[in-house]
């Protein structure tokens, strides 16, 4: 964790790099409010009036993805809805980068492998700094339908946090045995915690405004689980109000899924010490960013 939060830190001092800078970044885009000349108090009324006003990142974290990672990419650019596309490589040894730059994306390199929650991290963090109104998480294995983006975005109409859910009367996802356990186990625990219905808490198909943002950047850990229920657990301590939106997953476009038998075992026991080690952390104090960088 010391090694991950002291390659991080520097992170915070990019105002100075354009986003034009990063690999593959699409020419001719405009950025920002400030590029427009509205006032904090413009945008935030633009974005009450008009929630499609809002500046969107879609994060993809990447990790040996070369397969599927441009044709993800294409299909999220291709809905036309003004979203910005980051893939961060996550120190991959394949063609992830150029692929994703290839197809369009902004890519942001990581010199060596973090992790989802080092990965998102890295989003969050250059997401802050660039000024978007909200973020969502696409994998890039193709699991997650683009299709579905919008829908789970305007579940932040009402909430800080927007699950799409694969246990929620959509599509035909199944998973059995302990992993099955696990996932129903914890969706019950933070469902108490929330004071609302979630049947797939360990989805990583979510959406976060400017307060989750703000969260996630006081605490989003980078260990297994750790960006799933640890990070959400301490984002319902921290007041950050949590909705899930039915969603249809579909089956890796590529690459060998990496479950079987006894990683289910174990990712069942693992799951219950992530609970217990998020239930005792502390609230994060949210310090919500407004108008231009």
């Amino acid at each position: 964790m010391v090694r991950l939060r002291a390659w991080l830190q520097p992170l915070d001092d990019i105002s100075g790099m354009l986003p034009g800078t990063l690999e593959g970044q699409r020419p001719g885009k405009e950025r920002g409010a400030a590029k427009f000349g509205l006032s904090a108090f413009q945008r935030r009324i633009a974005i009450m009036l008009s929630p499609e006003t809002r500046r969107v990142l879609v994060i993809m974290p990447a990790w040996n993805e070369g397969e599927t990672v441009g044709t993800t990419v294409s299909e999220v650019l291709n809905l036309n809805e003004g979203y910005d596309v980051m893939v961060v490589d996550d120190g991959s040894k394949d063609a992830t980068a150029s692929v994703a730059a290839a197809a369009g994306a902004t890519v942001l390199r990581l010199p060596f492998n973090m992790g989802v929650g080092g990965a998102m991290r890295a989003g969050f963090k250059y997401a802050a700094r660039y000024n978007y109104d909200a973020v969502i998480q696409v994998d890039a294995d193709g699991q997650h339908n683009p299709s579905e983006i919008a829908a789970v975005l305007k579940g932040l109409e009402t909430a800080d946090i927007s699950i799409g859910a694969r246990f929620a009367a959509k599509g035909d996802y199944k998973v059995s045995g302990p992993r099955r356990w696990a996932m129903v186990f914890l969706a019950a625990v933070i469902s108490g915690l929330a004071h609302t219905k979630l049947t797939d808490v360990t989805s990583g198909f979510r959406a976060g405004n400017r307060r989750a943002i703000a969260q996630y950047l006081d605490h989003y850990p980078a260990e297994y689980l750790g960006d799933t229920i640890d990070s959400l657990v301490v984002a319902v301590k921290s007041g950050c109000k949590v909705t899930q939106i039915p969603v249809a997953m579909r089956a890796r476009q590529g690459g060998t899924p990496s479950h079987n038998p006894a990683k289910s075992a174990i990712y069942l026991l693992r799951s219950v010490f992530a609970l217990l080690f998020a239930v005792t952390r502390s609230r994060s104090r949210i310090v919500v960013q407004e108008g231009p960088a």
